[in-house]
C-alpha cells in the first residue's frame, strides 16, 4: 500500500503514528509524510522566519533523520505559520494535502484527531476529511486520526469531541523506532513527567498495548474504511 501521514508540525509524525510507520514500512508499504506548519515562530511574540532560521534548520534537519529512521519513502515540508493556520484560508491547506493525494495515490491516510488543543491540528483535520471526501475513483480508502501527547490530552472534555480510539495499531516490535526517532527531536521532547517526554510516549504505548492485550500498541479513531 500507498501510506500518507499528513500532520501540522515536525515531530507529530512520529507522536502521532511513528510505530505503525515503521510497521508499515516493515510489511513492504510506502509510507510518504506531508508537515505543512514549520513548527517554531510562535513561541516568539510576532512571527519572524529571519530570527527563527537557526532553530528552523535544526528543526529541518530533525525531520530528516526521524525520516531516516523510520525509513519512510520521501517527506515534503512546507511554510505555514506555526499555531496560526486558522489564519490561512482552508482551501489553500487542502490544495497541498490534495497534490500529495494526486502525486502518492494513497490507500490509508493518517492525521490529527479533530479534538485537540492545538488549532493548526484541527485546521489540518479538517483539510484532510475534505481533501479525502469519497469521490467516485479516489485512491483513499481508510482515513485514521490519531492523539498527540500534549495536545489531545490537554483538551478538555466538555470544549471538542473526545478522543475515543476504535482502531489500534500493535507496536510491540517497533516501538523502540518510534522512540530512536523521537530522540532525534532533542529540541521539541520534554523532561518527564510532560507528556512529550520518552516516558510518557512509552508508557501511553505500553497503556495502549495493555488495553488490547499486546505489549505497545498505537490508537487512532477511525473516520472511514472501505472494504473492497
Amino acid at each position: 500500500m500507498n501510506i500518507l501521514v499528513v500532520v501540522a508540525h515536525p515531530d507529530d509524525e512520529v507522536l502521532g503514528c511513528g510505530g505503525a510507520i515503521s510497521k508499515h514500512i516493515q510489511q513492504g508499504d510506502k509510507v510518504h509524510i506531508l508537515i505543512l506548519a514549520e513548527g517554531i515562530t510562535s513561541r516568539k511574540l510576532e512571527r519572524n522566519r529571519d530570527d527563527s532560521q537557526a532553530e528552523l534548520s535544526i528543526l529541518e534537519i530533525a525531520a530528516n533523520q526521524a525520516s531516516q529512521i523510520l525509513g519512510v519513502s520521501s517527506l515534503s515540508m512546507h511554510d505555514f505559520p506555526n499555531n496560526r493556520m486558522d489564519g490561512c484560508e482552508l482551501l489553500d491547506i487542502i490544495k497541498v494535502i490534495e497534490q500529495s493525494i494526486e502525486q502518492y495515490q494513497p490507500q490509508m491516510v493518517y492525521t490529527h484527531h479533530n479534538g485537540d488543543v492545538n488549532i493548526d491540528h484541527c485546521y489540518i483535520h479538517q483539510a484532510v476529511v475534505t481533501a479525502c471526501r469519497p469521490i467516485p475513483n479516489h485512491s483513499v480508502h481508510t482515513l485514521l486520526f490519531f492523539e498527540i501527547p500534549s495536545s489531545t490530552e490537554w483538551q478538555t472534555p466538555s470544549s471538542a469531541i473526545p478522543f475515543t480510539p476504535n482502531w489500534f495499531v500493535d507496536i510491540s516490535e517497533t516501538l523502540v523506532l518510534k522512540l530512536k526517532a523521537l530522540k532525534a527531536y532533542e529540541s521539541e521532547m520534554r523532561s518527564y513527567p510532560h507528556p512529550r517526554s520518552l516516558e510518557a510516549v512509552e508508557y501511553l504505548a505500553r497503556w495502549r498495548g495493555a488495553t488490547i492485550g499486546v505489549k505497545a500498541a498505537e490508537a487512532f479513531m477511525l473516520g472511514r474504511h472501505l472494504i473492497k
